[in-house]
C-alpha cells in the first residue's frame, strides 16, 4: 500500500521545521502552500518556501489558499492529509473536503483557550503561567475542530515571546511526529472542544505594544516580554518622543507613592526604577525613536534625568 500523500500549508520556522520533520520520515509531500517571505518582519525565521525548493517540491504562495486555481491543483494531486502549521489564512470548505484521511492544524496554545492569531504573544501579555501546543482537525471555524493531541508548556517568569516560540516549535514538531501515525491508522482520539471554555484573540500589530505607566508594574513587564525582540517592542510616547522598552522586571514590594511614570532611581549597571500604577518596574534596556538600543541607565544619564523626572523620551 502506498504511503498517504500530504499537502502542507505552512509558514515561519514552525512550518519549516514541521515540513522538514515529515520529509525526514519519508512522508510524500505533494504540494506546499505558503506565504511570500516578508523580510519586513525581520530575518529571524526560517523559510518554508526555501525548504520546499530544496526538496524540489511544488510550492505555491497565493494571496488566498481558496482561489479556484489552488483548489483544483490540489484536487488533482489527491492529498490524503492536509496539514496547516502557522499558516495565516483559513482554509475553505472545498479545501477541507479534499483529503481522504484528515485536515489537521498545529496550533500554539492549549485549545480551546487562545484560539486565533498570535497566541504566544497573547499568553505573555495576559501573564499566563501555562500554555502548550494542540494538534486538531480543521473546521470552517478557526481552531475549533476536534483535538487529536495536546502537550503543555510551563511559562517561566523571564520567558519572552522568542524563547516561548522556540519551545512551541520544538514541542509542536515532537507532538506532530508522535500523534500523526495514529491519525493515519484511524486510531487517534477525537476530543470535541468545549466551546464554553473557548477564548479567541486577534492578530497583534506594532501599535498594540503601547504601554501606560498607570498600569500595574506586572502588566507593563508582561507587555515588554510579550513583544520584545524580534517583535516590534513595547513603547511609551509618540513620534520623535517614542521610547521603546526592551527589558523590564517587577520590583516586588516596591511602592513609592510617586506618580506613575516617575523616575525613582538610577542604578549603575542595572537600569532605572520607574513608578507605575501599582508597584515599581526595573527598566533595563530602552531605545529612543531613530536611535540605537542602550542600557536604561545610560539613556537616563545622557538625557540628564534625575529622580523625580518623567520617564518619556520627551522628558
Amino acid at each position: 500500500m502506498s504511503r498517504p500523500r500530504w499537502a502542507i500549508f505552512a509558514y515561519h520556522t514552525f512550518g519549516a521545521r514541521a515540513l522538514e520533520a515529515l520529509l525526514a520520515r519519508g512522508e510524500p509531500v505533494v504540494a506546499v502552500v505558503t506565504h511570500p517571505d516578508d523580510r519586513g518582519e525581520g530575518d529571524w525565521f526560517e523559510s518554508v518556501a526555501a525548504v520546499a525548493r530544496l526538496h524540489c517540491l511544488p510550492v505555491f504562495s497565493p494571496p488566498s489558499p481558496n482561489l479556484p486555481a489552488i483548489v483544483e491543483t490540489l484536487r488533482a494531486l489527491a492529498p490524503d492529509v492536509i496539514l496547516s502549521v502557522w499558516y495565516r489564512r483559513l482554509l475553505g470548505a472545498e479545501l477541507l473536503a479534499l483529503p481522504r484521511v484528515a485536515a489537521l492544524n498545529l496550533h500554539g496554545s492549549l485549545l480551546p483557550a487562545y484560539r486565533g492569531r498570535a497566541p504566544i504573544n497573547w499568553v505573555l501579555v495576559n501573564g499566563e503561567r501555562r500554555t502548550g501546543v494542540t494538534l486538531h482537525h480543521m473546521t470552517a471555524e478557526a481552531d475549533a475542530g476536534d483535538i487529536v493531541a495536546q502537550r503543555a508548556i510551563d511559562i517561566e517568569p523571564d520567558e519572552t515571546a522568542l524563547t516561548l516560540y522556540q519551545q512551541v516549535v520544538k514541542v509542536g514538531v515532537d507532538l506532530l511526529l508522535e500523534a500523526y501515525p495514529n491519525v493515519l491508522a484511524g486510531t487517534a482520539l477525537r476530543i470535541p472542544q468545549d466551546g464554553a471554555r473557548a477564548s479567541v484573540f486577534q492578530r497583534r500589530r506594532p501599535e498594540d505594544g503601547r504601554v501606560e505607566w498607570t498600569w500595574p508594574a506586572a502588566r507593563v513587564a508582561n507587555m515588554i516580554r510579550a513583544v520584545a525582540h524580534p517583535y516590534p517592542g513595547a513603547f511609551v510616547g509618540d513620534g520623535p518622543h517614542r521610547l521603546f522598552l526592551w527589558g523590564g522586571t517587577v520590583l516586588p514590594g516596591e511602592g513609592s507613592g510617586a506618580a506613575p511614570g516617575t523616575l525613582l532611581e538610577i542604578l549603575p549597571s542595572r537600569g532605572i526604577t520607574v513608578a507605575t500604577g501599582e508597584g515599581a518596574l526595573l527598566l533595563t534596556r530602552v531605545q529612543r525613536a531613530g536611535a540605537a538600543e542602550e542600557p536604561a541607565e545610560a539613556w537616563a544619564e545622557r538625557r540628564g534625568l534625575r529622580p523625580g523626572a518623567r520617564v518619556t523620551e520627551g522628558a
